[in-house]
């Protein structure tokens, strides 16, 4: 059976307060132990995006692919509201696979990210046309991604349907 919407939400929030954390620290160790770190988001926009990636991106992706793969089968969120994420013959995803799903799950964080760093960088110009046009696309791909997993047949959100993934109330098998 697969997972309701409700209970990706209850995964989803208690995989976010890991994430939380993890922010926390990151703020803590950049501000007492590393202060030179917040330089890099000081100088060029592609510096900025590119340490913003190393440091929150791709930790929390790699996250979500280890622990939703095959090697850790549940997130700690998953694992705590009793879903999977699985393939669409019900087999744990490889590498790969959960490495497609996280980047297709991630895009509009990621380009909320890109847009975030532009207006920081932006000063008192104008905001462009492309500027909006970015940050529409970003919630009609929320929008579309909540909605997805709500109303379609197999609660499967639009980044599980291209990856061709579903997420599987594991107590039901």
């Amino acid at each position: 059976m697969n997972a309701s919407f409700i209970m990706r939400f209850k995964a989803f929030i208690i995989d976010y307060i890991l994430k939380l954390v993890y922010l926390i620290l990151l703020f803590i160790l950049s501000l007492f132990v590393f202060p030179s770190l917040q330089e890099l988001f000081t100088g060029s926009v592609l510096v900025a995006q590119f340490t913003g990636f190393l440091m929150v991106t791709l930790p929390v992706s790699l996250y979500y692919i280890i622990s939703d793969s095959v090697i850790g089968g549940q997130s700690f969120g998953k694992k705590k509201i009793g879903i999977r994420v699985v393939d669409k013959n019900g087999n744990y995803l490889s590498l790969p696979h959960v490495t497609l799903r996280t980047i297709l799950k991630f895009f509009p964080w990621e380009l909320s990210h890109f847009l975030v760093y532009r207006l920081i960088y932006l000063g008192s110009e104008d905001v462009p046309l492309d500027y909006y046009l970015i940050g529409g696309l970003i919630y009609i791909l929320l929008f579309a991604y909540i909605f997805t997993a709500i109303f379609t047949k197999r609660k499967q959100s639009i980044y599980d349907i291209l990856a061709k993934t579903q997420v599987i109330n594991v107590s039901s098998n």
